[in-house]
This record gives C-alpha cells, structure tokens and sequence, in this order.
C-alpha cells in the first residue's frame, strides 16, 4: 500500500509515492534523482549508502522510509559545493584518495559525522569510527590521511 513522504534532502522538500518498507536508498535515488548515495551491499555491511539523517550517519539501504519522520536528509551532495567544499572533500582530492569512487559516499558522510563530535580525533578514534566501512580498491592508508587533513583543517 503506497503511502505519501514529504523528505528534506539537501534542504530541499520532496514529495515520494512509496510502500513504507521501500528503503530510504531507493527514493534517494529513483525518486529524488541522485547519483548519491550508492547501492553497495543492500546489507548495511560496506557503507556505499550512507546518508546523515539529522546529522547522524545512517545505512540508507536498510532505512525504510517509514522511520525518516521528519529527520533531515543529507546526502554527499549536501556535504558541500564545488564553490565550498567540505574540509573532508578538499583533503580527499589533496591525498588523491579517489581511485575507482564507489565507496567514497559511505567514507567521506560516515568521517563527516564524525567530525562534527570529534575535532581532534587520534588515529585509533578515526578507525573506530570508520569501522565496517569497505574500500575495494584498497585505499584505507589514503583515506585515514585524509581524515586527519580534514580534522586538523577544522580543529
């Protein structure tokens, strides 16, 4: 049985048609027209689908539409502007983290999170924080520094 969900994505207002259980992922993607986040796993286990929902990272892949509420969406695209990037999107591009770019949503929303609470993050606090994330191409060593860059940027 569909039923009506007005979404705040970006800042932006959406109306979304949907059965209750579709996932949060597939009214991002197919309703509201975003390219981000990215359909992974579809098991909340490689983060590809993160989105902040009134701040907090959220697996959107396993995130029925019924418990967004009237939660604030952001997703990569909200983070920052190619005008003004987020501190963790300049240090991605300084570190030359990107390699094939799939899993950069799940990383760059999960370490925004993050630091918007942590501003002075130890290592040992950013990997905990970045647990359960996965990077096929293998650039866990890249993204950690830039994570540090985007902390001591906003410290």
């Amino acid at each position: 049985m569909s039923q009506r969900f007005m979404l705040t994505v970006n800042g932006q207002s959406h109306t979304v048609d949907a059965d209750p259980d579709m996932p949060l992922l597939y009214a991002l993607r197919g309703d509201v027209g975003l390219n981000n986040p990215h359909f992974g796993c579809g098991l909340a286990q490689c983060g590809a689908c993160t989105v902040h929902l009134d701040g907090q990272p959220t697996r959107s892949c396993i995130t029925p539409l019924s418990a967004v509420g009237n939660a604030n969406i952001t997703t990569l695209a909200g983070l920052g502007t190619p005008e003004k990037p987020h501190p963790l999107q300049t240090a991605y591009i300084e570190e030359q983290v990107p390699q094939c770019g799939y899993c950069i949503n799940g990383w760059l929303m999960t370490a925004a999170a993050f630091l918007a609470t942590k501003k002075k993050p130890t290592e040992a606090e950013i990997k905990e924080a970045l647990t359960g994330l996965k990077c096929r191409c293998g650039t866990h060593i890249s993204i950690l520094k830039a994570v540090k860059r985007a902390a001591a940027m906003m410290g």
